[in-house]
């Protein structure tokens, strides 16, 4: 039995099939199994599959269920002590799977570890170096547009994301799989952010390096689906972990985050979709009890990290902006 199972969701990427199965095939490491999970494509890329790689374990569905719902499918189809997910739209380091199990191997607390995504047209720009969430309730991926040069240290994320991170499977039936109430975006955060309210570490490892083209199942970087589904997935997000004093102390930071949020999206002609979003979040958010699971102290380092988050955010609009 291998000890990783590597769960690719598809939606319509088989123009990036064969590079991402391919770097696979590269890995050092061979000790893993690879499960596709398809959510109804037809691009014809799962009779490929079937036809290039007949190792593959293919679980396919005849409709869209998103992206945590496939994740799930896919875990629950895991066979190993590591999940390790990846987009279909990546291509891996052949040490990617060495460096991401040894990580896990030597932290016994760790949920998680993430890659160094870089950006697939400019692997001169990093794509993602971990995960944090800031005090203005606003999701960043560390290091975006930064040059790849940066974030070299391994040090603790506040989570990692799901294009290319390993999951310890023990933890995973302990905390909960992925939210498919998400079905898509910030779920990777959810996740995370619910590992650390138990005590868990989620880590940035920047030996394991992937390439990653980025919004390939949603066709852009920006549009109404994807804003809509960032706005209530947001309020979700704060709603599931963190409890309501906490909510009320952050409150008014967390308002004015969503309202520059809005206003960025509104110049992207978006504006009505996040707001639609924001909506269906508290919709959603009043059909939830309040987080049992975090002691004082756990909610105190919680309360600390989403100050670094906003730390992060700065730091690297400095390095962006910075022309010395």
């Amino acid at each position: 039995m291998k000890s990783i199972t590597i769960v690719i969701p598809n939606y319509n990427g088989m123009r990036y099939l064969e590079g991402c199965l391919n770097s696979l095939a590269w890995q050092s490491d061979r000790d893993f199994e690879i499960v596709m999970i398809d959510n109804a494509s037809t691009d014809g890329s799962v009779g490929w599959v079937r036809r290039h790689y007949p190792d593959v374990r293919i679980r396919a569905y005849h409709r869209n269920t998103g992206f945590c719902r496939a994740v799930n499918a896919g875990i629950s189809m895991s066979r190993g002590k590591y999940v390790l997910l990846l987009n279909n739209d990546v291509v891996c380091d052949p040490e990617m799977v060495s460096s991401l199990r040894s990580a896990m191997d030597s932290r016994p607390q760790a949920f998680s570890c993430c890659a160094k995504l870089l950006q697939m047209s400019d692997p001169s720009r990093i794509d993602d170096a971990g995960d944090f969430l800031s005090i203005f309730g606003w999701a960043m991926a560390r290091g975006k547009g930064l040059g790849s040069a940066l974030y070299t240290k391994e040090e603790k994320v506040f989570a990692c994301c799901a294009a290319a991170a390993i999951y310890r499977r023990s933890m995973l039936d302990g905390i909960g799989w992925f939210d498919e109430r998400h079905f898509a975006y910030l779920e990777d955060m959810d996740i995370g952010y619910r590992a650390l309210r138990h005590g868990f570490e989620n880590w940035y490892i920047p030996q394991a390096v992937v390439y990653h083209a980025g919004s390939a199942t949603s066709g852009s970087r920006y549009n109404s689906f994807k804003a809509r589904l960032s706005g209530r997935n947001n309020i979700w997000l704060i709603r599931k972990n963190m409890p309501a004093p906490q909510i009320v102390f952050n409150l008014p930071l967390l308002a004015a985050g969503f309202i520059v949020k809005w206003v960025y999206y509104s110049r992207k002609g978006l504006g009505r979709d996040y707001a639609e979003g924001l909506g269906q979040g508290l919709v959603l958010a009043g059909e939830f009890d309040p987080p049992a699971k975090g002691t004082p102290g756990i909610y105190l380092k919680l309360q600390l990290q989403l100050y670094r988050g906003f730390y992060e955010q700065l730091s690297g609009w400095v390095k962006h902006h910075d022309k010395g």
